[in-house]
């Protein structure tokens, strides 16, 4: 089954503007959840649970302080896609 290229490009571009925004706030909870399993083996407190409610504060946070940037890529993109038809 052939495949038409500005369907691929389209679809890598989303991809790519998926992986950019949501990077970020990955990245939070990455180094929240490190840095709490660090304080876990230290202190040799193993509860699973007490990791997440720093690492959801953590990536909410995140979140929120780049809502004006996410937003802002999201319309570049939007636009981008309603400039292709």
């Amino acid at each position: 089954m052939p495949y038409d290229d500005a369907i691929v490009d389209i679809v890598s571009a989303a991809l790519i503007i998926t992986l950019k925004i949501a990077s970020p706030i990955l990245m939070a909870g990455v180094v929240i959840g490190l840095i709490i399993s660090i304080i876990q083996s230290i202190t040799q407190i193993q509860e699973q649970t007490l990791v997440f409610v720093p690492k959801i504060f953590a990536m909410l946070l995140v979140a929120v302080a780049l809502i004006h940037w996410i937003v802002g890529r999201l319309v570049e993109f939007a636009a981008e896609m309603f400039t292709l038809v």
